[in-house]
């Protein structure tokens, strides 16, 4: 099988709405939510039947969002685009909500609720009821500010770029150009990049306050006294709690940041600068020109084939079927919003991936980050309901930084110079090491933020500054850059888009270095087990998942430990 076949054998087929059904006004769509909340529920397998209309119709309606979405990152200068997503958010979206609200209740209120396999809808049941709890008609037009405003943050930062041999470039590209061996060339680049930033930091700070103004309201009124409580409860945080993750804090910062000091300032004498510099922290000391293993997206993704086809041939089927569906948007351009998403689609069943690339190492890991966030959704695809296929973030990060590390060991197609695998492997073991102090920045920061509502800029200033000192390294000289550490957290989309999802990189990180041990020991059975727990969706609790996964759902600093000790022993080897 070269691929999964066609669309057509994933496509949910619809019994409930038309197959010719076009979302352009809320006419279409109000008689299927009424007749969802007027229909009789007689027995259990009406009650089936009821659920499985609904799952439907949340597919066709989530997906006709998502391509919304999706086409206005992919070129957000076209206003059109722009018009057809803020169409949906305000005029589709404020009318579904007290609707999915009362079909909620209709739900919960049923006499054959207990009469479902309780196996399987228990994690579902638990949502709706915890949905319930925190829905207030008032938080409508609330949510539906916050989704405009929020998507505010990619269209200022998708116009950020700076003059290059002529050009305009943007900052992804020209980020790529810190790997470069010439120092002066390195500093005229971090120059122009943070004197691009500086010309839009006042307009992404009064965004920010106005997003936690928003946000902190949306809390007080579901009764919160903020909404750091209120979003942990809005994310089904069934299985850790706030203090959970100010221990993950702390044990990063006592088990990783002095690892990660004493490589650093191995890097600084090694290089034996006067001063080491901001722009000094990216390039390879030893001269080599950064790694290139691949110029065009294209090319991106036949490698991207032929590295998941020596995993398992459904990886590479995966991808294969995304390319001839034109499901994948991969090159950085002027215009496209920043970051990169797997966005599943659950009625046409082939997620769709979108990135910024330009042909750098981090670009693979992005491609095969993603790549295990779609594997995810095709192995979701056959679950019943689409409730079910929506994986927390905790879940969804473990497919992708788990494919990440597997991935690794075959990472031949992207590097065919063995000096140059090992040189890739090294990088990313760096970045994990380096990565895990800014999970725990970014989530801390969030703490103090939406606890705070009401702080200065300069106070948001002052405590990114206490927080990143302790989890940074102390080694880089910033003198004269001292605003761009203040600043950096800007940087960070999910601050304004998705708020206190990020922590869940962490979790998930530790639970992939412990599939990356399980798949060296054996990798036929670590793949089952990685496969079959992607195979679960959402039906059971994450730590029976990460169970499933032959791994521990599990940050305490003894687990950490042990996890940093493999990864070590790894690195080591490839020194």
């Amino acid at each position: 099988m070269n691929h999964i076949e066609t669309s057509n054998s994933l496509t949910l087929k619809r019994s409930f709405l038309p197959s010719a059904l076009k979302i352009d006004n809320w006419s279409v769509l109000e008689p299927f939510y009424t007749d969802l909340l007027q229909r009789n529920i007689s027995d259990s397998a009406s009650l089936k039947k009821w659920l499985l209309d609904w799952s439907e119709l949340e597919a066709v309606v989530s997906e006709d969002y998502a391509w919304r979405y999706i086409r206005m990152t992919c070129d957000t200068f076209d206003e059109a685009l722009l018009n057809s997503y803020t169409f949906f958010v305000e005029d589709i979206e404020p009318k579904i909500a007290p609707l999915s609200n009362k079909l909620q209740k209709k739900l919960i209120a049923s006499p054959f609720l207990d009469e479902l396999e309780k196996n399987t809808y228990f994690v579902f049941v638990r949502g709706i009821k915890k949905s319930l709890e925190l829905f207030r008609e008032e938080n409508i037009p609330l949510n539906t500010e916050i989704n405009n405003e929020s998507q505010k943050y990619g269209v200022i930062s998708s116009a950020q770029t700076i003059e290059h041999n002529g050009e305009q470039i943007t900052l992804q590209r020209a980020a790529s150009l810190l790997k470069s061996t010439d120092r002066e060339l390195r500093e005229t680049i971090y120059r122009k990049i943070q004197d691009r930033k500086s010309g839009d930091e006042t307009k992404l700070n009064e965004l920010y306050t106005k997003l936690i103004g928003l946000r902190n309201k949306v809390a007080l009124n579901a009764g919160f006294k903020n909404y750091r409580d209120y979003k942990f409860e809005d994310l089904g945080r069934f299985d850790y709690t706030a203090q959970d993750c100010y221990n993950f804090h702390d044990a990063i910062a006592e088990v990783i940041v002095p690892h990660n000091r004493k490589l650093e300032q191995e890097r600084k004498d090694k290089l034996g600068y006067e001063s080491y510099r901001p722009w000094d922290t990216e390039f390879d000391i030893s001269g080599r020109e950064p790694l290139k293993p691949f110029k065009t997206g294209a090319e991106l993704t036949e490698k991207t084939i032929a590295c998941f086809s020596t995993i398992d041939p459904f990886f590479a089927d995966c991808i294969t079927t995304m390319r001839e569906l034109k499901h994948l948007d991969l090159e950085s351009r002027v215009g496209k919003a920043p970051g990169g998403y797997n966005y599943p689609l659950y009625e046409s069943g082939v997620p769709f991936i979108f990135m910024n690339a330009v042909g750098t190492l981090k670009d693979v890991v992005t491609m095969v980050h993603e790549g295990g966030h779609a594997v995810h959704s095709f192995l979701c695809n056959p679950l019943e309901l689409t409730d079910f296929k929506g994986t927390p973030s905790e879940v969804a990060e473990l497919a992708s930084m788990s494919m990440e590390l597997i991935s690794m060991e075959h990472w031949e197609s992207f590097f065919t110079n063995a000096e140059e695998l090992r040189i890739a492997k090294t990088e990313q073991l760096e970045k994990i090491l380096k990565t895990l102090p800014w999970i725990a920045c970014i989530d801390k920061f969030q703490h103090w933020v939406y606890q705070h509502p009401l702080h200065s800029v300069e106070e948001r200033y002052t405590e990114w500054m206490k927080i990143t000192k302790e989890f940074g390294t102390g080694t880089v000289d910033y003198s004269g850059f001292e605003h761009a550490q203040k600043r950096s957290w800007q940087g960070q989309l999910h601050l304004f888009e998705v708020p206190f999802y990020y922590i869940e990189y962490g979790m998930a990180q530790l639970g992939a270095i412990a599939v990356w041990r399980n798949y060296k020991q054996d990798p036929a059975k670590a793949l089952g087990q990685y496969k079959a727990a992607l195979k679960l969706g959402y039906t059971k609790p994450i730590p029976e998942i990460y169970k499933a996964a032959g791994i521990k759902f599990d940050f305490s600093v003894e687990y950490i430990k042990e996890l940093m000790n493999f990864v070590s022993n790894e690195y080591e080897k490839l020194k």
